[in-house]
């Protein structure tokens, strides 16, 4: 369940009330009249199964409850009521089906901007993923994969380029800069590493079986991909968390990134070439997969709510 807390415009108070009250999937509907302040209003709080939300966000939506009040969603942890679990049976499909389409937009939104904290995490990983080159160490690789940030500009890629061309834009500049600094950081490090006798090596190891396949794209490194960017996409849109830590472990955009500084700082052509296809082939993977698995999961609850009876409410992107 979910728990909604909205301010609501005096005038507009019992028609939102009504819309949430001839939903299904909602429950404990309070009203506090003019309780609000900035901005003014009534208090309307109710408790909403995450399988309607989609609709009653559109309801208050039509309302312009958000333009002149406010709205707000939180995942409830417990709930003893026997009303709510009433609610969430009545509600069509289940919840971990359903994809909070407003909730998917500001995750993607954060996902696709260019931040500080972005581009340092990604700098640490590249660099942690440098190191596993060097020493052929498989447990660093996953360590580098497990710090990299970068899914979440990729989700907002594959949402972007469903329903806002403008985020695409957006998220692929991150992912540009992002990758550039990090591996020229790491390029830097490596060479300083070089200078002053870190670095005993002239060049990679020509035999590095447990992370050769970092520079080494197969077909099994697509599919590993595809199958990585479906599993990503579903693990935001469940809110599975857990889940999302498995993608990371999955691909080797990282790794490669870090592969192919070190190959640049140590002149090691063909580790580059290799490196750099790895990259590409990972990204493009993933952001096939996700962008299949969005329209997927769209047409198929837009199904389930017409069996229903119910007008579908599908994503409406904000920027």
């Amino acid at each position: 369940m979910l728990h909604l807390r909205a301010i609501v415009p005096a005038d507009r108070t019992e028609r939102a009330c009504a819309a949430m009250a001839g939903n299904p999937g909602v429950t404990n509907i309070v009203v506090v009249p003019g309780a609000a302040r900035v901005p003014e209003g009534d208090l309307v709080t109710a408790d909403v199964a995450r399988e309607a939300a989609n609709e009653v966000l559109r309801d208050l939506r039509e309302l312009h409850i958000e333009r002149d009040g406010s709205v707000a969603m939180e995942h409830i942890d417990l709930s003893l009521s026997v009303g709510a679990d009433q609610a969430e049976q009545r509600a069509p499909g289940a919840g971990d089906d359903a994809v909070i389409w407003d909730e998917l937009d500001h995750l993607t939104a954060e996902g696709a901007a260019l931040t500080w904290s972005f581009v340092a995490f990604l700098a640490l990983a590249t660099q942690l993923a440098g190191i596993a080159a060097l020493i052929d160490s498989p447990i660093l690789v996953v360590g580098a994969m497990v710090v990299g940030p970068e899914f979440g500009a990729i989700a907002a890629i594959c949402f972007g380029l469903c329903w806002n061309r403008r985020r695409v834009v957006v998220a692929l500049r991150t992912l540009l800069v992002g990758f550039t600094v990090a591996i020229a950081v790491t390029y830097v490090c490596a060479l300083v590493s070089r200078w002053i006798g870190v670095i005993e090596l002239d060049r990679l190891p020509a035999e590095r079986p447990l992370t050769a396949f970092i520079y080494s794209p197969d077909r099994w490194s697509f599919i590993v991909a595809l199958l990585a960017g479906a599993a990503g996409v579903l693990s935001m849109t469940a809110g599975k968390s857990s889940a999302l830590v498995g993608v990371f472990i999955s691909v080797t955009t990282v790794p490669a990134a870090g592969n192919l500084a070190v190959a640049l700082a140590l002149k090691h052509r063909s580790e580059i070439d290799g490196s750099l296809l790895q990259l590409g082939v990972n990204l493009a993977g993933m952001i096939i997969a996700g962008v299949a698995t969005l329209l997927l999961q769209h047409g198929v609850w837009t199904l389930v709510l017409r069996r229903r009876g119910r007008r579908a409410a599908g994503p409406r992107p904000q920027g």
